[in-house]
């Protein structure tokens, strides 16, 4: 898979030259930084903080781990830029960056690497300039993990939310609205469609349809209410769940929303809640554990190999 082979090249992309790389394993000190995309919305990052706070405790039990923080590619800050500056300050010699994105995206393959001075993609350079994106190149050694889409979290959070929803699952479609991406749409088409494989083999389901609500479809409305009705040719019902990390009014409530009351008896035809795959305790599980194998193999000085991945 290319998200695991490029992870690893990433985690293997230590600078021989930086301070944290000769640090005797007694003497490191290790960070751990989540990094979102970035929302205006309030409620986006609120969920997003709200994930540091309840690993916290869970994760500084591992003695490797001196410290957790949050950062925001985008919008609104603390900034990945601001953030490595401050692990720096504090002398961290190393730093494992947890990025919360569902699968690969120019994000994490060339925007974040491309800030934390791991890349130098001259497309991903403008972009960050053009939109006032800071990069930093820290002293410490730095690390990523893989994105959300390695475990199984992602169908497991969608099949609870689905039966939540489902009444009577013969007489059911699925719909999965999520971001999408324009470079990596066949990477996110099989993400969702294994997704609504799952759904559909642990619930009686029988179709699935997949919509995007992002840059992809420029925000269109029309495209969930086309994926809604695509289901609906052959079922009485349309289950939409939007495969979104947290929730943002304008994505949840306008586009993914304002395109299920185009469909025509939508109250009575479409089973839909705003809301999103955070908060979710197999999401906070899998932060720990990855950040927790991440610092234990830099203390050890294990290769950090795509196949040593949980």
């Amino acid at each position: 898979m290319l998200l695991l082979a490029v992870l690893g090249v990433l985690a293997l992309g230590v600078n021989a030259d930086r301070a944290g790389e000769s640090a005797p394993s007694a003497e490191r000190k290790i960070g751990v930084l989540l990094v979102c995309h970035g929302s205006r919305s309030e409620s986006w990052r609120k969920a997003l903080l709200a994930v540091e706070a309840s690993v916290r405790p869970k994760l500084m039990t591992n003695d490797a781990v001196q410290c957790l923080r949050t950062a925001f590619m985008e919008y609104t800050e603390p900034s990945i830029a601001t953030r490595l500056k401050e692990f720096d300050a504090e002398g961290f010699t190393d730093i494992v960056i947890v990025p919360l994105f569902l699968t690969v995206s120019p994000h994490t393959f060339d925007d974040i690497p491309t800030i934390i001075g791991k890349k130098a993609d001259p497309q991903s350079r403008e972009s960050l300039r053009i939109e006032g994106i800071e990069r930093y190149s820290p002293k410490a050694n730095v690390v990523l993990t893989p994105n959300l889409d390695y475990p199984g979290v992602l169908k497991d959070n969608v099949l609870r939310r689905v039966r939540s929803l489902s009444t009577h699952p013969n007489e059911e479609g699925l719909v999965l609205i999520a971001y999408g991406d324009e470079t990596y749409e066949k990477e996110w088409t099989s993400l969702l469609t294994g997704v609504g494989d799952f759904v559909r083999q642990n619930t009686g389901i029988g179709c699935c349809s997949i919509g995007w609500c992002g840059h992809l479809v420029h925000y269109d409305p029309n495209k969930t209410t086309e994926a809604v009705e695509e289901v609906l040719k052959t079922k009485k019902k349309a289950v939409v769940i939007p495969v979104l990390l947290a929730q943002d009014e304008n994505f949840q409530i306008k586009i993914i929303g304002g395109g299920i009351e185009k469909v025509p008896d939508s109250s009575e035809r479409v089973e839909y809640r705003p809301d999103s795959i955070l908060p979710d305790p197999n999401v906070e599980n899998w932060v720990v554990r990855i950040a927790n194998q991440y610092a234990i193999e830099i203390i050890s000085g294990r290769p950090l190999a795509a196949s040593q991945h949980p």
